[in-house]
Protein backbone atom coordinates (compact mmCIF):
# COMPACT_ATOMS: atom_id res chain seq x y z
CA UNK A 1 0.00 0.00 0.00
CA UNK A 2 1.50 3.24 -0.85
CA UNK A 3 1.76 6.78 -0.01
CA UNK A 4 -1.41 7.54 -2.45
CA UNK A 5 -3.71 5.28 -0.23
CA UNK A 6 -1.96 6.90 2.94
CA UNK A 7 -3.49 10.74 1.79
CA UNK A 8 -6.41 9.21 -0.36
CA UNK A 9 -8.88 11.80 0.96
CA UNK A 10 -6.24 15.04 1.06
CA UNK A 11 -5.67 13.85 -3.02
CA UNK A 12 -9.37 13.54 -3.93
CA UNK A 13 -10.48 16.62 -2.50
CA UNK A 14 -7.74 18.57 -4.10
CA UNK A 15 -8.65 16.03 -7.76
CA UNK A 16 -12.12 17.09 -7.00
CA UNK A 17 -11.78 20.56 -7.58
CA UNK A 18 -10.01 20.08 -11.02
CA UNK A 19 -11.36 18.67 -14.03
CA UNK A 20 -10.46 15.10 -14.87
CA UNK A 21 -9.79 13.47 -18.41
CA UNK A 22 -11.93 10.56 -19.49
CA UNK A 23 -10.88 7.44 -20.89
CA UNK A 24 -13.44 4.76 -22.02
CA UNK A 25 -12.96 0.97 -20.47
CA UNK A 26 -14.23 -2.12 -21.97
CA UNK A 27 -15.55 -5.20 -20.85
CA UNK A 28 -19.06 -3.65 -20.27
CA UNK A 29 -22.40 -5.55 -20.08
CA UNK A 30 -23.85 -5.18 -23.56
CA UNK A 31 -26.90 -3.63 -24.81
CA UNK A 32 -28.11 -6.74 -26.67
CA UNK A 33 -28.34 -8.94 -23.10
CA UNK A 34 -31.92 -10.03 -21.66
CA UNK A 35 -32.40 -8.84 -18.23
CA UNK A 36 -32.11 -12.40 -16.53
CA UNK A 37 -28.84 -13.01 -18.30
CA UNK A 38 -26.86 -15.06 -16.59
CA UNK A 39 -23.18 -13.17 -17.76
CA UNK A 40 -22.18 -11.08 -15.19
CA UNK A 41 -19.37 -8.39 -15.34
CA UNK A 42 -17.65 -6.97 -11.82
CA UNK A 43 -15.43 -4.26 -11.91
CA UNK A 44 -13.35 -2.74 -8.93
CA UNK A 45 -9.91 -1.47 -8.38
CA UNK A 46 -6.75 -3.03 -6.87
CA UNK A 47 -7.09 -3.50 -3.17
CA UNK A 48 -10.72 -2.83 -3.23
CA UNK A 49 -11.93 -6.29 -2.80
CA UNK A 50 -10.51 -9.58 -1.75
CA UNK A 51 -9.00 -11.48 -4.54
CA UNK A 52 -9.61 -14.37 -2.75
CA UNK A 53 -12.76 -13.92 -2.62
CA UNK A 54 -13.66 -12.65 -5.72
CA UNK A 55 -12.56 -15.85 -7.03
CA UNK A 56 -14.36 -17.83 -4.73
CA UNK A 57 -17.74 -15.95 -6.27
CA UNK A 58 -17.14 -17.26 -9.30
CA UNK A 59 -16.92 -20.79 -8.59
CA UNK A 60 -19.96 -20.60 -5.81
CA UNK A 61 -22.06 -19.17 -8.69
CA UNK A 62 -20.98 -21.99 -10.80
CA UNK A 63 -24.59 -21.37 -12.41
CA UNK A 64 -23.64 -17.85 -13.72
CA UNK A 65 -20.56 -16.65 -15.28
CA UNK A 66 -18.70 -13.49 -13.64
CA UNK A 67 -15.82 -11.97 -15.76
CA UNK A 68 -13.84 -9.36 -13.57
CA UNK A 69 -12.06 -6.72 -14.25
CA UNK A 70 -9.56 -4.94 -12.10
CA UNK A 71 -9.43 -1.47 -13.41
CA UNK A 72 -6.65 0.88 -13.29
CA UNK A 73 -6.03 4.50 -13.34
CA UNK A 74 -8.70 6.84 -12.52
CA UNK A 75 -11.96 4.42 -11.68
CA UNK A 76 -14.48 7.56 -11.18
CA UNK A 77 -13.65 8.25 -14.92
CA UNK A 78 -13.72 5.34 -16.44
CA UNK A 79 -16.80 4.60 -14.60
CA UNK A 80 -18.51 7.66 -15.82
CA UNK A 81 -17.41 6.83 -19.30
CA UNK A 82 -19.10 3.70 -18.65
CA UNK A 83 -22.39 4.82 -17.75
CA UNK A 84 -22.61 7.07 -20.64
CA UNK A 85 -22.08 3.98 -23.11
CA UNK A 86 -24.51 2.10 -21.33
CA UNK A 87 -23.23 -0.52 -24.01
CA UNK A 88 -20.04 -0.81 -21.70
CA UNK A 89 -21.05 -0.29 -18.05
CA UNK A 90 -20.26 -3.59 -15.76
CA UNK A 91 -23.47 -5.22 -14.13
CA UNK A 92 -22.02 -4.85 -10.91
CA UNK A 93 -19.26 -2.28 -10.13
CA UNK A 94 -17.02 -0.92 -6.82
CA UNK A 95 -17.97 3.02 -5.98
CA UNK A 96 -14.83 4.61 -4.17
CA UNK A 97 -16.17 6.28 -0.48
CA UNK A 98 -14.99 9.69 -1.79
CA UNK A 99 -17.25 9.52 -4.65
CA UNK A 100 -19.99 8.09 -3.40
CA UNK A 101 -22.02 11.67 -2.46
CA UNK A 102 -21.20 13.12 -5.97
CA UNK A 103 -23.24 10.03 -7.55
CA UNK A 104 -26.35 10.20 -5.21
CA UNK A 105 -28.04 13.10 -7.64
CA UNK A 106 -27.98 11.27 -10.38
CA UNK A 107 -29.38 8.04 -8.67
CA UNK A 108 -31.15 7.14 -11.47
CA UNK A 109 -28.09 5.00 -13.19
CA UNK A 110 -28.28 2.64 -10.87
CA UNK A 111 -30.96 0.08 -9.40
CA UNK A 112 -32.14 1.47 -6.36
CA UNK A 113 -30.82 -1.27 -4.09
CA UNK A 114 -33.73 -1.67 -1.35
CA UNK A 115 -36.10 -3.12 -4.43
CA UNK A 116 -33.71 -6.27 -4.27
CA UNK A 117 -33.45 -7.19 -0.92
CA UNK A 118 -31.19 -4.78 0.79
CA UNK A 119 -33.48 -3.20 2.95
CA UNK A 120 -34.33 -6.73 4.33
CA UNK A 121 -30.41 -7.30 5.32
CA UNK A 122 -30.08 -3.41 6.68
CA UNK A 123 -29.74 -4.26 9.93
CA UNK A 124 -26.55 -6.73 9.58
CA UNK A 125 -24.68 -3.29 8.68
CA UNK A 126 -23.52 -0.22 9.84
CA UNK A 127 -25.99 1.92 9.53
CA UNK A 128 -24.10 5.03 9.26
CA UNK A 129 -22.24 3.62 6.48
CA UNK A 130 -25.57 2.73 4.86
CA UNK A 131 -26.79 6.53 5.19
CA UNK A 132 -23.59 7.71 3.48
CA UNK A 133 -24.71 5.77 0.07
CA UNK A 134 -28.94 6.84 0.61
CA UNK A 135 -30.58 9.50 -1.40
CA UNK A 136 -32.26 11.85 0.46
CA UNK A 137 -35.60 10.37 -0.67
CA UNK A 138 -34.25 6.59 0.66
CA UNK A 139 -32.89 5.28 -2.57
CA UNK A 140 -29.76 3.06 -1.48
CA UNK A 141 -27.13 2.92 -4.77
CA UNK A 142 -24.00 1.40 -2.84
CA UNK A 143 -23.80 -1.17 -0.55
CA UNK A 144 -21.09 -0.95 2.34
CA UNK A 145 -17.36 -2.93 1.13
CA UNK A 146 -15.46 -1.05 4.07
CA UNK A 147 -14.84 0.93 6.72
CA UNK A 148 -12.26 2.82 8.14
CA UNK A 149 -12.76 3.30 11.90
CA UNK A 150 -9.86 5.57 13.18
CA UNK A 151 -7.43 5.46 16.19
CA UNK A 152 -4.04 6.65 17.52
CA UNK A 153 -1.19 4.60 16.33
CA UNK A 154 1.65 5.30 18.97
CA UNK A 155 5.23 3.92 19.71
CA UNK A 156 4.91 2.34 23.00
CA UNK A 157 9.13 2.10 23.31
CA UNK A 158 9.21 6.13 22.77
CA UNK A 159 6.47 6.88 24.93
CA UNK A 160 8.03 4.95 27.92
CA UNK A 161 11.41 6.89 27.31
CA UNK A 162 9.42 10.15 27.65
CA UNK A 163 7.09 9.11 30.62
CA UNK A 164 4.07 8.67 29.12
CA UNK A 165 1.41 6.00 29.74
CA UNK A 166 2.17 2.91 27.70
CA UNK A 167 -0.67 0.57 27.88
CA UNK A 168 -3.44 0.91 25.39
CA UNK A 169 -6.32 1.47 27.61
CA UNK A 170 -4.32 3.86 30.15
CA UNK A 171 -3.68 6.19 26.80
CA UNK A 172 -7.42 5.70 25.45
CA UNK A 173 -8.10 7.53 28.84
CA UNK A 174 -5.21 9.87 29.38
CA UNK A 175 -4.93 11.16 25.91
CA UNK A 176 -8.95 11.22 25.25
CA UNK A 177 -9.41 14.63 24.27
CA UNK A 178 -7.08 16.59 21.56
CA UNK A 179 -5.41 19.06 24.26
CA UNK A 180 -5.04 15.96 26.47
CA UNK A 181 -3.13 14.42 23.30
CA UNK A 182 -1.11 17.50 22.05
CA UNK A 183 -0.05 17.75 25.69
CA UNK A 184 1.15 14.25 25.39
CA UNK A 185 3.05 15.36 22.54
CA UNK A 186 4.45 18.24 23.87
CA UNK A 187 6.22 16.18 26.74
CA UNK A 188 7.32 13.72 23.83
CA UNK A 189 9.20 16.21 21.72
CA UNK A 190 10.56 16.92 25.14
CA UNK A 191 12.00 13.90 26.24
CA UNK A 192 12.92 13.20 22.50
CA UNK A 193 13.65 16.04 20.70
CA UNK A 194 14.06 14.42 17.33
CA UNK A 195 10.19 12.44 17.83
CA UNK A 196 7.38 14.72 16.79
CA UNK A 197 3.36 13.79 17.81
CA UNK A 198 1.84 13.67 14.35
CA UNK A 199 3.08 14.03 10.07
CA UNK A 200 0.90 16.99 9.37
CA UNK A 201 -1.84 19.02 10.50
CA UNK A 202 -4.64 17.76 7.96
CA UNK A 203 -4.78 14.73 9.73
CA UNK A 204 -6.29 16.53 12.82
CA UNK A 205 -8.66 18.52 10.60
CA UNK A 206 -9.58 14.86 8.71
CA UNK A 207 -9.86 13.30 11.94
CA UNK A 208 -11.55 16.40 13.43
CA UNK A 209 -14.19 16.70 10.33
CA UNK A 210 -14.79 13.26 10.62
CA UNK A 211 -16.16 13.65 14.61
CA UNK A 212 -19.09 15.64 13.53
CA UNK A 213 -22.49 15.62 12.24
CA UNK A 214 -21.68 18.31 9.72
CA UNK A 215 -19.32 18.91 7.12
CA UNK A 216 -18.97 21.62 5.00
CA UNK A 217 -22.54 21.97 2.90
CA UNK A 218 -25.98 21.37 4.91
CA UNK A 219 -29.09 19.13 3.97
CA UNK A 220 -30.37 22.00 2.12
CA UNK A 221 -27.62 22.62 -0.33
CA UNK A 222 -26.24 25.51 1.70
CA UNK A 223 -22.34 26.50 2.36
CA UNK A 224 -21.54 26.22 6.33
CA UNK A 225 -17.90 26.16 5.87
CA UNK A 226 -17.31 29.10 8.15
CA UNK A 227 -19.02 28.09 10.97
CA UNK A 228 -17.79 27.25 14.11
CA UNK A 229 -17.51 23.58 13.70
CA UNK A 230 -15.43 23.86 10.93
CA UNK A 231 -13.50 27.02 12.51
CA UNK A 232 -13.07 24.86 15.56
CA UNK A 233 -11.49 21.66 13.64
CA UNK A 234 -9.20 24.19 11.69
CA UNK A 235 -8.24 26.07 15.56
CA UNK A 236 -7.20 22.75 17.22
CA UNK A 237 -5.39 21.20 13.99
CA UNK A 238 -3.38 24.52 13.89
CA UNK A 239 -2.36 23.66 17.78
CA UNK A 240 0.21 20.99 17.08
CA UNK A 241 2.16 23.38 14.63
CA UNK A 242 1.92 26.25 16.84
CA UNK A 243 3.28 23.85 20.01
CA UNK A 244 6.14 22.68 17.75
CA UNK A 245 5.13 19.21 17.41
CA UNK A 246 4.38 18.47 13.88
CA UNK A 247 6.70 17.00 11.71
CA UNK A 248 5.69 18.83 8.65
CA UNK A 249 5.68 15.85 6.46
CA UNK A 250 3.67 16.74 3.01
CA UNK A 251 5.94 14.64 0.90
CA UNK A 252 7.40 11.29 0.31
CA UNK A 253 9.66 11.39 3.31
CA UNK A 254 6.63 9.49 5.41
CA UNK A 255 8.04 6.32 5.18
CA UNK A 256 11.42 7.15 6.51
CA UNK A 257 9.36 8.81 9.21
CA UNK A 258 8.10 6.36 10.53
CA UNK A 259 10.76 3.83 10.45
CA UNK A 260 13.23 6.05 11.96
CA UNK A 261 11.09 7.17 14.84
CA UNK A 262 10.85 10.59 13.91
CA UNK A 263 6.36 10.04 14.05
CA UNK A 264 6.19 9.12 17.69
CA UNK A 265 2.57 8.56 17.15
CA UNK A 266 0.24 8.04 13.71
CA UNK A 267 -3.60 9.03 13.62
CA UNK A 268 -5.07 6.75 10.65
CA UNK A 269 -7.87 4.47 9.91
CA UNK A 270 -7.84 0.64 10.72
CA UNK A 271 -6.79 -0.11 6.76
CA UNK A 272 -3.47 2.30 8.10
CA UNK A 273 -1.88 -0.22 9.91
CA UNK A 274 -1.18 -2.25 6.55
CA UNK A 275 0.73 1.21 5.70
CA UNK A 276 2.76 1.47 9.14
CA UNK A 277 3.94 -2.43 8.90
CA UNK A 278 5.48 -2.32 5.44
CA UNK A 279 6.75 1.02 5.76
CA UNK A 280 8.21 -0.02 8.96
CA UNK A 281 9.12 -3.26 8.96
CA UNK A 282 12.07 -3.04 11.93
CA UNK A 283 9.80 -1.75 14.10
CA UNK A 284 7.65 -5.32 14.83
CA UNK A 285 6.15 -4.99 18.15
CA UNK A 286 6.86 -1.42 19.01
CA UNK A 287 3.56 0.00 18.10
CA UNK A 288 0.41 -0.08 19.95
CA UNK A 289 -3.29 1.03 19.27
CA UNK A 290 -5.79 3.45 20.92
CA UNK A 291 -8.91 5.53 20.72
CA UNK A 292 -9.12 8.57 18.74
CA UNK A 293 -8.78 11.48 20.68
CA UNK A 294 -12.06 13.53 20.68
CA UNK A 295 -14.12 10.28 19.86
CA UNK A 296 -14.58 8.13 16.77
CA UNK A 297 -13.99 8.93 13.25
CA UNK A 298 -14.06 7.57 9.69
CA UNK A 299 -11.24 7.67 7.16
CA UNK A 300 -12.47 5.79 3.85
CA UNK A 301 -14.56 2.78 2.93
CA UNK A 302 -16.50 1.80 -0.60
CA UNK A 303 -19.38 -0.04 -1.69
CA UNK A 304 -20.36 -2.51 -4.67
CA UNK A 305 -23.20 -0.71 -6.61
CA UNK A 306 -26.01 -2.08 -9.29
CA UNK A 307 -25.83 -0.01 -12.43
CA UNK A 308 -29.20 0.64 -14.02
CA UNK A 309 -28.20 -1.60 -17.27
CA UNK A 310 -27.32 -4.77 -15.15
CA UNK A 311 -28.47 -7.90 -16.90
CA UNK A 312 -29.64 -9.05 -13.89
CA UNK A 313 -30.21 -7.37 -11.29
CA UNK A 314 -31.76 -10.05 -8.54
CA UNK A 315 -28.46 -12.45 -9.28
CA UNK A 316 -26.12 -9.32 -8.99
CA UNK A 317 -27.28 -8.48 -5.97
CA UNK A 318 -26.87 -11.84 -4.52
CA UNK A 319 -23.26 -11.83 -5.68
CA UNK A 320 -22.53 -8.81 -3.88
CA UNK A 321 -24.20 -9.62 -0.42
CA UNK A 322 -22.20 -13.03 -0.83
CA UNK A 323 -18.67 -11.25 -1.12
CA UNK A 324 -20.09 -8.95 1.50
CA UNK A 325 -21.28 -11.31 4.22
CA UNK A 326 -19.68 -11.12 7.54
CA UNK A 327 -17.23 -14.42 7.12
CA UNK A 328 -16.09 -12.97 3.74
CA UNK A 329 -15.76 -9.24 4.90
CA UNK A 330 -13.61 -11.09 7.71
CA UNK A 331 -11.67 -12.82 4.80
CA UNK A 332 -10.92 -9.50 3.39
CA UNK A 333 -9.85 -8.07 6.51
CA UNK A 334 -7.10 -10.18 6.26
CA UNK A 335 -6.18 -10.08 2.73
CA UNK A 336 -6.78 -6.83 1.97
CA UNK A 337 -7.08 -4.83 4.96
CA UNK A 338 -10.64 -4.03 4.41
CA UNK A 339 -12.31 -3.27 7.86
CA UNK A 340 -15.50 -5.22 7.63
CA UNK A 341 -18.74 -2.99 7.75
CA UNK A 342 -20.82 -5.99 9.14
CA UNK A 343 -20.72 -6.11 13.29
CA UNK A 344 -20.63 -9.74 13.11
CA UNK A 345 -17.52 -9.70 11.30
CA UNK A 346 -15.72 -8.01 14.36
CA UNK A 347 -16.21 -11.34 16.53
CA UNK A 348 -14.62 -14.33 14.38
CA UNK A 349 -11.34 -15.13 14.56
CA UNK A 350 -9.82 -13.32 11.79
CA UNK A 351 -10.36 -9.84 14.01
CA UNK A 352 -10.11 -11.28 17.15
CA UNK A 353 -6.95 -12.50 17.27
CA UNK A 354 -3.58 -10.68 18.24
CA UNK A 355 -1.69 -8.84 15.71
CA UNK A 356 1.89 -9.83 16.68
CA UNK A 357 2.61 -6.26 14.95
CA UNK A 358 1.01 -4.24 17.47
CA UNK A 359 3.05 -6.44 20.28
CA UNK A 360 -0.13 -9.03 20.55
CA UNK A 361 -2.80 -6.56 20.59
CA UNK A 362 -6.02 -7.14 20.14
CA UNK A 363 -6.89 -4.34 17.86
CA UNK A 364 -10.23 -5.23 16.99
CA UNK A 365 -10.79 -4.10 20.88
CA UNK A 366 -10.09 -0.04 19.59
CA UNK A 367 -11.43 -0.34 16.43
CA UNK A 368 -14.46 -2.68 16.50
CA UNK A 369 -16.49 0.13 19.37
CA UNK A 370 -15.16 2.90 17.43
CA UNK A 371 -17.00 1.57 14.12
CA UNK A 372 -20.54 1.13 16.06
CA UNK A 373 -20.20 4.85 17.15
CA UNK A 374 -18.99 7.12 14.38
CA UNK A 375 -22.09 9.46 13.73
CA UNK A 376 -23.68 9.74 10.61
CA UNK A 377 -23.17 12.62 8.90
CA UNK A 378 -24.44 14.88 5.22
CA UNK A 379 -21.72 14.98 2.72
CA UNK A 380 -23.53 17.07 -0.29
CA UNK A 381 -21.89 15.83 -4.08
CA UNK A 382 -19.70 19.32 -4.06
CA UNK A 383 -18.10 18.68 -0.10
CA UNK A 384 -14.96 17.27 -1.63
CA UNK A 385 -14.73 20.37 -4.15
CA UNK A 386 -15.65 22.72 -1.30
CA UNK A 387 -13.21 21.22 1.29
CA UNK A 388 -10.12 21.60 -1.25
CA UNK A 389 -8.91 25.18 -0.18
CA UNK A 390 -8.83 24.23 3.57
CA UNK A 391 -6.08 21.34 3.21
CA UNK A 392 -4.06 23.38 0.55
CA UNK A 393 -3.92 26.26 3.33
CA UNK A 394 -3.04 24.04 5.68
CA UNK A 395 -0.37 23.01 3.70
CA UNK A 396 0.54 26.68 3.14
CA UNK A 397 1.04 27.47 6.75
CA UNK A 398 3.13 24.47 6.96
CA UNK A 399 5.30 24.84 4.10
CA UNK A 400 5.47 28.31 4.19
CA UNK A 401 4.71 29.67 7.34
CA UNK A 402 1.93 31.27 5.97
CA UNK A 403 0.15 33.08 8.92
CA UNK A 404 -2.88 30.62 10.33
CA UNK A 405 -5.70 33.29 10.67
CA UNK A 406 -4.84 34.74 7.03
CA UNK A 407 -4.53 30.75 5.88
CA UNK A 408 -8.05 30.66 7.12
CA UNK A 409 -9.55 33.65 5.80
CA UNK A 410 -8.61 32.59 2.50
CA UNK A 411 -10.01 28.44 2.84
CA UNK A 412 -13.26 30.05 3.26
CA UNK A 413 -12.63 32.96 0.56
CA UNK A 414 -12.16 30.33 -2.00
CA UNK A 415 -13.99 27.68 -0.78
CA UNK A 416 -17.35 29.72 -0.80
CA UNK A 417 -15.90 30.47 -4.34
CA UNK A 418 -16.18 27.24 -5.30
CA UNK A 419 -19.16 26.39 -3.68
CA UNK A 420 -20.96 29.04 -5.60
CA UNK A 421 -19.64 27.24 -9.07
CA UNK A 422 -21.41 23.87 -8.08
CA UNK A 423 -24.48 25.66 -7.20
CA UNK A 424 -24.24 25.69 -3.38
CA UNK A 425 -26.27 28.57 -1.43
Amino acid sequence: MDVSRRRFLQAAVLAAAAAGATSACGGGSGSSAGKDSKNLTLWYWSGGLSDKVVADAKKHFSDATLKTSVVGGDFKTKLLTGLRAAQSAPDITGIKGEDIASFLPNANRFIDLNTVGADKLAPQYLSWKLKQATTQDGKLIGFPIDIGPCATYYREDLFAKAGLPTDPAKVSAQLSTWDDYFKAGVELHKALPKTFLINNISSVFTMMIGQGTRRFIDEDNKFIGDQDHIRTAWTTAVKPYTLGIDAKINDNTWNAAISGGTLGTEIGAAWHALDITNAAPGTKGMWRVASLPGGPSNLGGSFLALPATCRNPELAFKIITWILNPENQARGFTDAALFPTAPAAYKLPALTGGDVFFGGQKTIDVFGPAAEKIPAAYEAPADAAVSAPYFSELTSIEAKGKDPDQAWKDAVSQAKQIAQRQGVK
